[in-house]
C-alpha cells in the first residue's frame, strides 16, 4: 500500500522506533527493499535522489517500478514513496511523478531565509496534495549526489523555524555523514539532538548516514526522537560484497553464470537480508500495521 510517511513517522516517534528510508537505485534494488519489509512487516519508506532517478530513466520510471511491484507483489505493509536531497525544482518533478513523499534539502542554499521561504512555499504545496514533506537545517557531512558538507550541527533555533512551518519531519545535522565513516569521526552529538527535540516537540527528526554508525548510537539516537533513518551505502556495500564473491568464485564462467539473472542473484539477496537485520536493529520489525 502506497501512502505518505506522515503517519507512520509518527507511530514511530510515539513508539521510540525508527523507520528505515532505504535508497532505491535500480529494479533489483527496488525488489529486494520491498520483499524485506514485507516479510518481517515492517513499515518502509523506499526513497530516491535525483541522481539515481536519472539513472533509472527518470522520476516518472522510478515511481512506476515501485508501484508495479507493490501490485505483483501484493505488499501489504505501508510504504512511502520519497524524494532524498531535493532541489527546490526535483520537489515539483517527484510530486509530479507520483512520489508520495518529498524532501526539500535547503540547507545547501545560499541564506537560511532560502532555505526557510522554499519550505513554506513547499510545506502549503505538498499538503495540498496529500504528500508528506522533510526539510533540513545544518548540512550532512561527506558526499550526497555530488553536494560536499563538513557535517555541521545544526542551530536548534533554525530547526524550531523549520519546524513551525509545518513540515512533517526534519533532518538535521549532529555530526553525522554521508558514506563510509573515517576513523578520527567524533560521534553523534547527542546534546545537540537533545537541544533540538526540546525545540521541535513531537515532529519526528530523520538522521541521514546511516551507513557505519555504531548500532549503539544509532539506538541512542531514536530514543532521543529519531525516527527515520537514511540508509544507502550499507546497501550498496551488501550488493558488492556478495557480486564480488560471485565473480571471484569463477561462478560467471561456470555454464550461464554470466546471465544477469544469475549474476545479480547474490546481490539481490544480500540487499534482502540486509535490510531485515537494518528493520530488527531500528526495531520496526512487526511494525506494519501500527
Amino acid at each position: 500500500m502506497l501512502v505518505n510517511a506522515t503517519a507512520m513517522l509518527q507511530s514511530a516517534a510515539k513508539g521510540h522506533y525508527g523507520i528505515g528510508a532505504f535508497n532505491t537505485n535500480n529494479l533489483e534494488w527496488a525488489h529486494s527493499i520491498l520483499d524485506a519489509a514485507e516479510e518481517v512487516q515492517s513499515p518502509l519508506i523506499i526513497q530516491c535522489t535525483a541522481g539515481a532517478a536519472k539513472w533509472q530513466g527518470g522520476f516518472k520510471v522510478c515511481a512506476d517500478i515501485v508501484r508495479n511491484l507493490l501490485e505483483v507483489k501484493d505488499i501489504t505493509v505501508p510504504v512511502a514513496l520519497h524524494l532524498d536531497h531535493g532541489t527546490y525544482e526535483d520537489c515539483f518533478a517527484a510530486m509530479e511523478a507520483g512520489f508520495t513523499s518529498i524532501m526539500y534539502d535547503g540547507s545547501h542554499e545560499e541564506t537560511f531565509q532560502i532555505n526557510l521561504d522554499r519550505t513554506a512555499e513547499l510545506v502549503k504545496i505538498a499538503h495540498n496534495r496529500g504528500i508528506s514533506i522533510e526539510a533540513e537545517v545544518g548540512g550532512i557531512g561527506g558526499v550526497e549526489d555530488g553536494v560536499a558538507s563538513n557535517g555541521e550541527l545544526a542551530d536548534p533555533q533554525e530547526c524550531k523555524a523549520i519546524a513551525d512551518l509545518g513540515v512533517d519531519f526534519l533532518a538535521c545535522g549532529i555530526g553525522n555523514i554521508h558514506g563510509l565513516y573515517p576513523d578520527n569521526w567524533a560521534g553523534l552529538s547527542f546534546d545537540r539532538l537533545q537541544e533540538i527535540k526540546d525545540l521541535t516537540g513531537d515532529l519526528p527528526l530523520v538522521l541521514h548516514g546511516g551507513t557505519g554508525i555504531p548500532l549503539e548510537q544509532v539506538q541512542k539516537a531514536i530514543s532521543l526522537g529519531i525516527s527515520k533513518i537514511n540508509v544507502n551505502t550499507d546497501l550498496q556495500v551488501a550488493f558488492a560484497k556478495a557480486t564480488r564473491a560471485y565473480i571471484e568464485s569463477g561462478a560467471d564462467e561456470q555454464g550461464k553464470g554470466y546471465d544477469p539473472r544469475k549474476l545479480l542473484k547474490p546481490g539481490r539477496e544480500a540487499i534482502v537480508e540486509r535490510t531485515k537485520e537494518l528493520m530488527a536493529d531500528f526495531g520496526s520489525t512487526g511494525k506494519g500495521w501500527e
